[in-house]
């Protein structure tokens, strides 16, 4: 581990969490100018995933600090005119296309490893085969270039998407749209702006400017918050964080040393506090430890917890209100109706936020009703139901 200089700043625990809310886009007026690509660069990496119960993971973090944004506006802005890219960050990502030279080192480590966890029985012909394709008819899905199947199990990969992924990974092949889900294959030259297709950076640069922006993008943060923002290794985060830019704080209650962003110290974050839902995904509390830490707020996504077993629920959503997370709620829809499967709330006074925050969410995906119908006590579902009729 990296020696720490005596940090010169010193936070409280509630300086340090107001830090982090400007930082992710929820204290403060929006900058609704931006839009959703604002929110983008601004984050650094919205994460991907499969599940959709209000929405897909990547429209609700727009959604969450923006409020209402279409949504066919919402993927519009991330999958039109070279804006974005698609790959490995925190996890699958959508990046702002300003950062695709900055996981350079990443794709070198793909390509020295020789192989993903699928491996090719023709690597050479298989791969120069997608090529062909993609530069003979342009951009193509994996049903497009002959199925992602080879006919098993639903795990078990073709050796066309196999390759095409193979290729995803070390930068010869290009996501820069997704339609219906299906990511789109394009040949980094037709995808990528040509001035930054031939930034060149060495690892150590690559390394810089990621810890740079995640600093940026999470505030303040520890030495593992900030290397886990793109799944960097503790020990990449050490080689260059006295580069970075990064100032040493010392955060009362955190036992282990800290780094801000020095923007994010350059005046005190004041203004309006967002009240609305969280996806899961959404990299305000993707980390689970640092959610604790900051919020103390216990959160665990339980769509892969065998049903009986689960507590909050498939898709429980964290409520954010006043800059606390103030309870959780399990939404679904049925017809124009938003149900609150399952919620729980931290206080009774969270009970108006946690009602304003599913109208808002019902009127943003279509429905003009909701109704609780679970809730930890009895006490609580009578108080937002009430509180809902209120509204």
């Amino acid at each position: 581990m990296t020696t720490v200089p005596p940090p010169t700043v010193s936070l409280s625990a509630d300086e340090a969490r107001r830090i982090a809310l400007r930082a992710q886009g929820f204290l403060g007026a929006p900058d609704r100018r931006g839009g959703v690509r604002g929110v983008l660069r601004h984050l650094g990496a919205v994460q991907l995933d499969t599940i959709s119960v209000l929405a897909r993971s990547h429209e609700l973090i727009p959604y969450a600090r923006l409020g209402a944004v279409g949504r066919p506006a919402v993927e519009a802005a991330y999958w039109s005119d070279r804006h974005a890219f698609e790959y490995w960050s925190h996890a699958a990502c959508i990046l702002p296309i300003e950062e695709w030279p900055h996981f350079a080192f990443r794709r070198r480590a793909r390509r020295a490893r020789g192989h993903r966890w699928h491996v090719l029985q023709d690597k050479e012909r298989s791969t120069r085969t997608v090529l062909d394709r993609l530069r003979a008819e342009g951009p193509l899905t994996s049903t497009g270039l002959g199925g992602a199947k080879n006919g098993g199990e639903w795990f078990e990969w073709s050796e066309t998407k196999i390759a095409v992924e193979w290729l995803l990974d070390t930068g010869e092949v290009v996501c820069a749209e997704r339609r219906g889900w299906k990511r789109v294959y394009d040949l980094p030259e037709r995808a990528v702006p040509d001035a930054l297709l031939h930034d060149d950076l060495d690892d150590r640069e690559c390394l810089r400017r990621l810890v740079a922006l995640a600093g940026r993008s999470l505030g303040v943060g520890t030495r593992a918050d900030i290397a886990d923002y793109h799944r960097l290794g503790g020990a990449q985060f050490d080689a260059v964080v006295e580069e970075s830019g990064l100032v040493p704080v010392e955060v009362a209650g955190w036992s282990k040393p800290a780094w801000a962003d020095p923007a994010a110290l350059g005046s005190a974050p004041r203004g309006r506090h967002r009240t609305t839902l969280l996806s899961p995904f959404d990299s305000l509390v993707w980390d689970r430890p640092r959610t604790e830490r900051i919020f103390g707020f216990t959160h665990r996504l339980e769509a892969y917890v065998p049903k009986p077993k689960r507590i909050h629920g498939y898709f429980a959503m964290p409520l954010l209100a006043g800059g606390r997370l103030r309870g959780r709620v399990d939404p679904a829809r049925e017809g124009t109706t938003l149900v609150a499967r399952q919620l729980s709330l931290t206080d009774p006074a969270a009970a108006r936020p946690m009602a304003e925050a599913l109208r808002e969410a019902a009127s943003w995906v279509g429905c003009d009703t909701v109704r609780v119908e679970r809730a930890g006590t009895a006490a609580e579902a009578a108080a937002v139901t009430a509180e809902l009729a209120a509204l």
